[in-house]
């Protein structure tokens, strides 16, 4: 099927592509990788007059340090969080999920932000952002905000972004000493959408957990955090008996849907397993 007829402009900063979506009365949309609203357009699911192309916008590109955090302009491709030294070194995660995401067809396409901004229950960037504490930038006809990764993503496909508004860039914390990270998920098929998946991120000094933080994906309609799980391995080792204590807590931190395919109970089940199972490599490795 293809699309309905649609205008196409490639704006030029963030404030044209704000003025050109607020001039369409909302009949507008933006494209960023493309490899969601497309085939959500030749599916006939969406419709806009306007396609506005942010690919040529400066604000959104670029990966530096400022002030102690990582800034990924929400235009950085999927294969660059993959290769980039800085991703690879102060947002781990990223690095991690990435090889996780579809094919490299669109994995060079794809891009961070979209994929935040899209908010697929099912996506890894998202998971692994909640787990970094990242915080996601928008911009307004106004000016800018930060809003931390657990307020931002907030039900299926929706995030905290009003209509108009531009998802500018990803900032993460930079890590600290003793600090770790696991991702794994469970799939079909490399490439396909995760039955389960998760992100870790643990600091461990002189043999003992100071921070843990854990969220997982494809369990619910947003990224879930484990408040559970990371409570039962806060003030202790990482050994046998606290991976035990926080596969068991996570019982009570998700509360998946039954599908024709898939019961709840088995993606809990999948659940224990992989935090499990992401635990025991950090333990070897600690």
């Amino acid at each position: 099927m293809k699309s309905p007829a649609f205008e196409y402009m490639r704006a030029e900063s963030v404030l044209d592509a704000m003025a050109a979506y607020a001039g369409m009365d909302g009949d507008a949309v933006y494209l960023a990788g493309g490899h969601s609203v497309m085939p959500a357009m030749a599916l006939r699911l969406q419709a806009p007059s306007l396609m506005i192309d942010l690919a040529n916008i400066e604000a959104l590109t670029g990966v530096s340090l400022q002030d102690g955090w990582l800034r990924i302009g929400a235009m950085t491709r999927h294969v660059q969080a993959m290769t980039n030294p800085l991703i690879a070194t102060h947002a781990p995660l990223f690095a991690a999920a990435a090889p996780f995401v579809a094919h490299p067809a669109i994995r060079n396409r794809g891009t961070l932000g979209g994929s935040l901004a899209h908010a697929d229950p099912a996506s890894e960037f998202p998971a692994a952002a909640v787990a970094m504490r990242a915080e996601l930038e928008i911009a307004s006809q106004t000016g800018t905000r930060r809003v931390p990764a657990d307020a931002f993503f907030r039900d299926i496909y929706e995030t905290a972004i009003e209509p108009g508004e531009i998802l500018q860039a990803i900032y993460v914390p930079n890590p600290v000493a003793g600090q770790m990270i696991g991702f794994d998920e469970i799939a079909r098929r490399r490439g396909d959408y995760a039955m389960v998946g998760v992100a870790v991120q643990v600091v461990s000094v002189e043999n003992t957990m100071t921070d843990v933080s854990i969220a997982l994906f494809s369990v619910g309609n947003k990224p879930t955090r484990a408040v559970g799980a990371q409570a039962a391995l806060i003030g202790r080792a990482l050994d046998g008996a606290s991976i035990s204590a926080a596969q068991a807590a996570l019982g009570d931190d998700l509360d998946p849907s039954d599908d024709p395919q898939f019961p709840a109970s088995m993606r809990v089940h999948l659940a224990r397993v992989l935090l499990g199972r992401v635990l025991a490599n950090l333990k070897a490795v600690a």
